[in-house]
């Protein structure tokens, strides 16, 4: 059990990918696995996550901060305007992931996004969660390497995204996407969050 959960001071035994580090453990215990249905929400995660293609999330974590500032707090509307001008602005920023071809797809991403919410019955949340059919798929995953880094449902959401015309959005990016907005719970059963998601997850 040591190599799937990890003690904590508090006496908690949690995922052990969290480590000890006090921002992971607050991600871990507030938000990776909640349910999350809003559209503008589910449209910054799943930029940071392509913005973390090749990298640690808790690179991206200990950035976010500076994210939001550098994309005007991810507001969509907002971004889907940025031109040359604000590309170089962005690719000045130290506090972020200067990546020209993510920031692009981040804009162009924007773009996509808002043609989804005039288009799609239920706006970007329902094109997303339609996957798993609107509710949270539980898990019982009793050790680390029993959690999948990719499945069908994650490959066909890619694909779908793919199509619209997203980028940095493979079937494993878009499982970590999943697993952080609550559309799978995949914190190990002997991690105390896997009972407080499921809960969670009966009440959507």
């Amino acid at each position: 059990m040591a190599d799937w959960v990890i003690k904590h001071p508090d006496g908690l035994h949690r995922c052990a990918w969290c480590g000890i580090d006090a921002l992971y453990v607050g991600y871990h215990d507030e938000e990776w696995g909640v349910p999350e249905y809003d559209s503008r929400a589910l449209f910054e995660k799943l930029l940071l996550d392509g913005f973390q293609a090749g990298l640690a999330w808790i690179t991206i974590l200990r950035k976010r901060v500076n994210f939001r500032r550098a994309f005007d707090d991810f507001e969509p509307e907002k971004i889907a305007r940025y031109g040359e001008r604000q590309i170089g602005r962005l690719l000045r920023d130290e506090g972020i992931i200067r990546s020209r071809a993510k920031i692009e797809a981040a804009i162009k991403g924007a773009r996509l996004w808002l043609e989804i919410m005039e288009k799609e019955d239920g706006g970007f949340a329902h094109f997303i969660w339609k996957h798993v059919d609107g509710k949270p798929q539980i898990n019982r995953h009793r050790a680390v390497g029993q959690v999948p880094v990719k499945t069908k449902m994650s490959e066909a959401l890619s694909k779908d995204l793919k199509q619209r015309g997203f980028n940095f959005c493979g079937p494993v990016i878009v499982y970590a996407f999943a697993q952080a907005v609550g559309m799978v719970n995949d914190h190990i059963v002997g991690c105390p969050r896997h009972a407080a998601c499921a809960v969670l997850a009966k009440g959507t």
